[in-house]
């Protein structure tokens, strides 16, 4: 149990954001939006702060974090870059994150690694966390501003839902324009490989690179909840609502709610959100945490989630959606 304390909503501004950098510098938490989603920030380097993190999220402390840095320069002092890795780099700022093995002197705390000789590390473009970033001037991790295991957030309201009492600020920069959670792509001596789908379709990686990514989505959702992650988001049941999903669905049982996608939605369902009535993949992205956390709200037991295609960023829905599905551990 954590001590509760008064959490405050700032909008964006920059004396928001100065204040924002004292209290991370001072050991707090500090929930700020990312063009992927909302991500719980931590001083990367107090191993105090991130316990306080863990803590607030109800993290397990083998799920490592991602480090967000304002440049590629300072992610170069907390990591060590192959070629595929200078290359993938090209692609910062954005919505990818690299697991890479640390830097000799690397300050990022243990804890935040878990244990692992490697880091994830981003360059978010979103301009409230990189003037954030680059007032604390330091690496922030900062896993998704939720509790663990519950859908992830993309409005400061989400945070305050979840979080109220648990953080100290939250910045309010609007909405996150993706929605989803950045693609992780291993970089460790051998051929990429890709950890976990996200906002930045695999084709964007692959033209990059000249050559196929490695999956290993599958084997790491054989792994299990038992296996320590490399990467966050890699647990079997994860961004999950309260309510049951039930996946690929083309009709509505009595009393069930409906995740539409596209212009055809079967009827009968107690409540409907439709990520994309026009079968657009990145507005689907955009909606997916937001629409099943309202009709979450709506009390239902179990969601109805029609078919979604599978290419570009529904690669990534998808797996939030079979993760929010799994048997809860």
């Amino acid at each position: 149990m954590i001590a509760e304390i008064v959490t405050r909503v700032l909008p964006a501004n920059p004396e928001a954001t100065q204040t924002a950098a004292r209290i991370l510098a001072a050991g707090g938490l500090v929930a700020f939006p990312t063009e992927t989603v909302y991500g719980l920030g931590a001083d990367a380097a107090n191993g105090t702060a991130v316990a306080r993190l863990y803590a607030a999220k109800g993290r397990p402390s083998f799920n490592p974090l991602i480090a967000h840095v304002a440049s590629l320069s300072t992610a170069r002092a907390l990591a060590c870059f192959d070629d595929a890795a200078e290359r993938l780099a090209k692609l910062w700022p954005g919505p990818l994150t690299l697991v890479l093995p640390k830097a000799s002197g690397c300050q990022v705390t243990e804890l935040a690694t878990a244990g692992l000789d490697t880091i994830a590390l981003r360059v978010p473009s979103h301009p409230v966390a990189h003037d954030l970033l680059t007032a604390f001037g330091g690496p922030v991790v900062a896993p998704s501003a939720n509790r663990s295991g519950h859908v992830s957030p993309t409005t400061a309201q989400h945070v305050l839902a979840d979080l109220n009492g648990r953080v100290d600020l939250i910045l309010d920069g609007g909405p996150s324009a993706v929605g989803l959670e950045s693609t992780i792509v291993a970089c460790l001596g051998g051929a990429p490989t890709l950890l976990r789908p996200g906002g930045l379709p695999r084709q964007a990686i692959e033209r990059v690179l000249g050559t196929k990514l490695i999956d290993a989505t599958a084997s790491a959702s054989d792994a299990g909840d038992a296996e320590t992650p490399i990467a966050p988001g890699m647990l079997v049941s994860h961004y999950a609502p309260h309510a049951r999903l039930r996946l690929e669905a083309a009709a509505v049982s009595p009393g069930e709610a409906l995740l539409a996608f596209g212009g055809a939605e079967p009827p009968g369902a107690s409540a409907t959100r439709n990520l994309s009535q026009s079968g657009d993949l990145v507005e689907a992205a955009a909606n997916l945490f937001a629409h099943l956390r309202a009709l979450d709200a709506t009390g239902v037991s179990v969601i109805a989630v029609m078919p979604i295609p599978h290419e570009g960023l529904g690669e990534a829905i998808n797996d939030r959606l079979a993760r929010a599905a799994a048997p809860r551990m």
